[in-house]
């Protein structure tokens, strides 16, 4: 869910991590493409009720993967949303086989395909949407001092 927290297009945030066997490989949201500006600057680009300024949070994570060397093949993807028909088939052909996702997506054909291709498809429970951290409860933890929270140091 942290990776949907970076999304810049305000009618959905979507994350997408791509993991083999428990490590992370690679991280998405959806987002503009690299040096254009971003929904949340300049407004939604709609066409056919959906926004094509952004790309998927699927399709940004195979594209990080691609860009620094790393395969995919065989990784599990952890989606916010059940991906869209195309993000489905672009995971399928970068080699997944498995996904996760917590909620569903409407009209999409992804569970046919996954189905079809034999990928494991898992719907999980919603987590929860705020991060508990119990800081006083860690011995080699404290807080900043009063006056040092924002600041930075080098």
């Amino acid at each position: 869910m942290l990776a949907s927290e970076r999304a810049t297009c305000p009618r959905m945030h979507c994350g997408c991590v791509l993991v083999k066997e428990k490590y992370v490989l690679s991280t998405g949201y959806n987002g503009s493409l690299p040096g254009l500006e971003h929904c949340e600057e300049v407004g939604c680009l709609i066409v056919d009720n959906h926004c094509v300024r952004t790309n998927h949070a699927e399709m940004n994570a195979i594209a990080q993967a691609a860009r620094h060397g790393v395969s995919i093949d065989g990784a599990t993807a952890y989606v916010t949303n059940m991906p869209c028909t195309t993000c489905a088939k672009a995971l399928l052909a970068a080699g997944v086989v498995r996904v996760v996702v917590f909620s569903d997506y409407k009209g999409s054909l992804a569970e046919k395909f996954f189905d079809e291709s034999g990928v494991t498809l898992d719907r999980r429970t919603m987590p929860g949407t705020v991060i508990t951290y119990d800081l006083e409860g860690y011995s080699s933890a404290s807080r900043f001092k009063e006056g040092t929270s924002g600041s930075e140091t080098h």
